[in-house]
Formats: structure tokens, C-alpha cells, sequence
């Protein structure tokens, strides 16, 4: 017979069981930062900061790491820890959420590999990450009172700026209905946008955050890359109203480009490197021809 302590036991298990089954998802409002590694700081605070326009917050004299505001919520980090060029120079993405534990909770319910705690960062705000299908580190950031990034409100955003949103980050991923099962069954994001370089083939997915209009990109069909490759497929784009003007801007700072084109969603678009070629692509809002296989899903 069971004790009345074993009873209790497993009536709180099965209570708090069904507490994380109908736990709800907190919102999903967008990119956070991009985290990447390089060998050349100097050589990306010139890319970043000179080339991009973007200010360093909170110091930014590190030898080691440092990151660049490009708006209130969002961020492009960097650090000096780059072992060769074979290595991967994604480290992450984030995706800002407005209650980080109530989604840690959520995501535990529904069965991901999520911690078992919320942390509170260096920066002061409340974040945890998970792994994605394709072993991608992914995570989630509640911006709190009193942080680094809300105590910089305002600041560090000069006319300079190329762009003043990162729109999407792009990852590898070699199983779509694998990661569909994780960003589109359990995050809640949106078919936008499908392609490829072929009307036949799909090697671009769009996925819309659920409680926003920024996106991760699934990059498809991608075998053995070479670092210039993973460099193009793990990649960041910043929205511009004109592309053109990007362009004449970039090139006026120093860089050397390849010229516009317009991308196979209909859209204009300019691919820019930073000095261990991960791209900054920038990317106008609207199509200016059809898009090829499938159309753009516009914000509900």
C-alpha cells in the first residue's frame, strides 16, 4: 500500500505534469543578436563599426569579444576565439521573448532539451538557450530592467547605421521536417517563404517569428561546405530601404562588393563580408519582381 507521502509525491508530479502541458507560449518577438567567432577583431570593428556604421556600447575596448548595437533590441557580438578556418564561425542565435522563464517552462512541457533553470547573464537580463535539430545553439532573451542593454536605451545609434534592423539569421539545416518540429510545432513560427535556385528545388526556407515580422532562414542542401560556403549559409540580413544607397555607402567607407541583385524572392539584395566571410546580407522590405515557388506570406 502506498504511503501518504508516496501519494503526495505523485499527485504534485501528475499536478505540475499537467501545469507544464498546458503551460502557453510566451511571445516571440524577434532576432536578439547573432553570435559569431573571428581571428581579425580589429579587422571586424573596422567591417562592423566603420564599413556597417554600428557603435560598440558598454566599453567596448575588449581584446577578446565585443558586439555591436544595431538597435535598442538587437545586437551583432563577436569574439576572438576563432581556432582556423575550418571552424564554424556561428556560435548562436537569439530570439528576444517578453517572460524567459514562463517559455523555458513551456518548452520543457512540450518535451525539449531545455535547462532547468532561467540564468541571469553577465549583461543582467534572463536567458536560457537550447539546441536546435541540427545541433545549432539557440537562445532566448528577456531584456530586463536595469541591464546593460535597457540602461543603453536610446544610445549607440548613430546616422551612420546601414540598417537599423536585422531582419533574419540564417542557419544550416539538413532535415526541414526536422526543424519544422521544433521552430513551427513548438515556437509557433510561420511558413513565409519558400525557394530555391531552381523552381523545382527547395533550398531556402523562411520561418517568421510567431509575435513579429524577423525570421530564421533554413539553408537547405548544403554538403561539406567549405568555410567561404558556411560563411554565406550562416549569415545574418539587415533590412534597407534602398540597396543601392547601401551600396554606395559601403563603397565610399573602403569595401570592395559585388554589385546588387535581385534575390530569388523578387527582393533586392547586396552580400557583404566580413574578414572571415560571414555575410552581412542587406535586403530590401518588398519584392520588385514575383517571387519564384512560392508567394511572400505578408505580416497578419
Amino acid at each position: 500500500m502506498a504511503t501518504t507521502g508516496t501519494l503526495k509525491f505523485v499527485i504534485a508530479s501528475l499536478l505540475l505534469s499537467a501545469t507544464l502541458q498546458g503551460q502557453t507560449r510566451p511571445p516571440i518577438i524577434g532576432v536578439a543578436h547573432i553570435s559569431l567567432r573571428t581571428d581579425d577583431l580589429a579587422g571586424a570593428r573596422n567591417f562592423y563599426g566603420k564599413v556597417l556604421g554600428y557603435q560598440e556600447p558598454f566599453g567596448g575596448a575588449s581584446n577578446t569579444a565585443t558586439e555591436f548595437k544595431v538597435n535598442d533590441h538587437q545586437y551583432i557580438r563577436l569574439t576572438s576565439d576563432l581556432t582556423g578556418p575550418e571552424q564554424d564561425r556561428l556560435i548562436e542565435i537569439a530570439f528576444e521573448t517578453t517572460n524567459a522563464r514562463q517559455l523555458r517552462d513551456y518548452l520543457a512541457g512540450k518535451g525539449v532539451n531545455a535547462p532547468a533553470k532561467v540564468e541571469r547573464d553577465t549583461d543582467g537580463n534572463e536567458t536560457f538557450a537550447i539546441a536546435d535539430p541540427d545541433g545549432h545553439r539557440v537562445r532566448f532573451v528577456q531584456y530586463t530592467e536595469g541591464s546593460k542593454q535597457t540602461q543603453d536605451a536610446g544610445k549607440h545609434l548613430t546616422h551612420d547605421r546601414i540598417s537599423e534592423r536585422i531582419i533574419h539569421v540564417g542557419v544550416i539545416v539538413k532535415d526541414r521536417s526536422a526543424a519544422d518540429a521544433l521552430y513551427r510545432d513548438v515556437l509557433g513560427f510561420q511558413l513565409q517563404w519558400y525557394g530555391g535556385m531552381k523552381d523545382d528545388r527547395t533550398d531556402w526556407v523562411s520561418m517568421r517569428v510567431p509575435d513579429g515580422t524577423d525570421w530564421v532562414e533554413y539553408m537547405l542542401n548544403v554538403n561539406n561546405p567549405t568555410p567561404r560556403t558556411r560563411g554565406v549559409m550562416h549569415h545574418l540580413a539587415l533590412g534597407v530601404p534602398s540597396v543601392a544607397a547601401g551600396y554606395e555607402t559601403v563603397t565610399k567607407r573602403g569595401l570592395t562588393a559585388d554589385k546588387p541583385k535581385v534575390g530569388r524572392d523578387g527582393k533586392w539584395q547586396l552580400n557583404l563580408y566580413d574578414p572571415n566571410l560571414t555575410r552581412s546580407e542587406l535586403m530590401e522590405p518588398k519584392p520588385v519582381e514575383t517571387p519564384c515557388c512560392s508567394p511572400i506570406l505578408t505580416k497578419q
